[in-house]
């Protein structure tokens, strides 16, 4: 099998957060993106194609690549998509991860098709006492990582008659269990997940577990809703676990296109400043004061700019109260008013123009500054830091 060329996605080794000192954890690979021990926060999707259909998950995966994914998991059910895992893996741009689930044949050969890791759900891999050890042989001869853990969904129905249902606490103890089952037999290269659809609930079960030992921890509220409900869940959810310094790769869960959840997963980083930040876009709420239709003039440069993807920050506001002041802090702001905009750069009005050429001047404004940033056009260059794959270290084994 030829060697997949991955993407350079960042710079630092190590990633700290300006809200609080980030969680000692043991550092792990997917693949040649660590995971832990301070690395850079990666985010997560998965592609909602059929993994068989080589084409199509390909090319969803291109489209996560550019949105800022950095590991995409692809669903394993049955034998064609495991067949098709070898030509996804050489081909992606990114990390691919396996999820499988009832069948560990299937581990196996997604370990033999090369993928950085696989999502193992111990819970419901038929005879995992007897083929865990296995596994963990498997993955420790290939030098990758796996994902064990438990969703709310499919907690095991002992711990769920223990203690009343899906509480932090049954969530907690169903993922020591499985992390026991591994280390047991001396693997310790995997990262926990504990998911719940409520974010309070989701937020108590990844504290409690943090308190227990030193994995890296794969975040989540799984099944969050739609796209709008599901956006605020996991911003409550991460925003709060992220500021506490928990945390080391997120998957936001939206039922929604895939490359929605990377855009969400992406903001949150940037807005916790655990990423660099790229576009912004400042403007005012629509109130009374406004001498201008905010919402529309708002949403037309939004639209308009959506392409950038350099470290941009525009201010688009309506009345003469904050709108001065706002525009001058930006790169590049509009203060509006009595028909016509002031147009700043930097904190200097450079031109005045009427109202209805206020968004064409913007857009011309934006592109000029971003082509003197050196735009990277590719948009994918604030991730966690790869590890070039190279003959020595292409079956590097992850450090603990």
């Amino acid at each position: 099998m030829s060697e997949p060329t991955f993407r350079k996605t960042g710079e630092a080794a190590v990633s700290e957060s300006p809200l609080h000192a980030r969680r000692k954890s043991r550092r792990i690979m997917v693949g040649p993106v660590p995971v832990g021990g301070g690395a850079p926060i990666s985010v997560q999707s998965m592609t909602n194609t059929k993994t068989s259909d080589v084409g199509a998950t390909l090319q969803q995966i291109a489209e996560l690549t550019a949105a800022g994914c950095d590991i995409v998991r692809v669903a394993v059910p049955n034998q064609e998509d495991a067949d098709a895992l070898p030509k996804i893996v050489a081909k992606s741009p990114i990390p691919v991860i396996a999820d499988i689930h009832f069948q560990s044949k299937y581990v196996f050969e997604a370990i033999d098709a090369g993928c950085a890791a696989v999502r193992v759900n111990p819970g419901n891999i038929r005879k995992f006492d007897e083929v865990g050890p296995q596994i963990c042989k498997a993955a420790t001869d290939a030098g990758i990582s796996l994902r064990i853990g438990v969703n709310a969904g499919s907690l095991d129905k002992e711990l769920y008659a223990k203690y009343g249902g899906p509480t932090p606490e049954a969530l907690v103890a169903s993922a020591l269990k499985e992390a026991r089952m591994f280390e047991d037999v001396g693997f310790h290269d995997f990262k926990i997940s504990v998911k719940h659809h409520d974010p309070v609930t989701m937020v108590e079960t990844y504290r409690l577990l943090a308190s227990k030992g030193d994995w890296p921890l794969h975040l989540g509220v799984t099944e969050a809703g739609p796209a709008w409900q599901g956006t605020i869940k996991s911003c409550v959810a991460f925003g709060a676990l992220l500021a506490e310094g928990i945390g080391d790769t997120i998957r936001v869960s939206l039922s929604a296109p895939p490359v929605e959840e990377v855009k969400v997963g992406c903001k949150i980083l940037e807005y916790l400043g655990l990423r660099p930040r790229k576009f912004d876009i400042i403007s005012c709420p629509s109130c009374g004061r406004a001498q201008v239709d905010v919402i529309q003039l708002a949403n037309a440069v939004t639209e308009g700019l959506k392409g950038i993807t350099a470290p941009i920050r525009v201010a688009v506001m309506g009345c003469i109260v904050n709108g001065p002041g706002e525009a001058r802090e930006a790169d590049l702001g509009v203060a509006s008013g009595n028909g016509k905009g002031r147009i700043f750069i930097k904190g200097e009005v450079v031109e005045t123009v009427p109202e209805d050429r206020i968004v064409e001047t913007l857009l011309k404004y934006a592109h000029e500054i971003a082509a003197t940033m050196g735009e990277n056009e590719d948009g994918m260059g604030t991730g966690p830091v790869v590890m070039p794959l190279t003959g020595e270290n292409l079956h590097r084994k992850p450090t603990a």
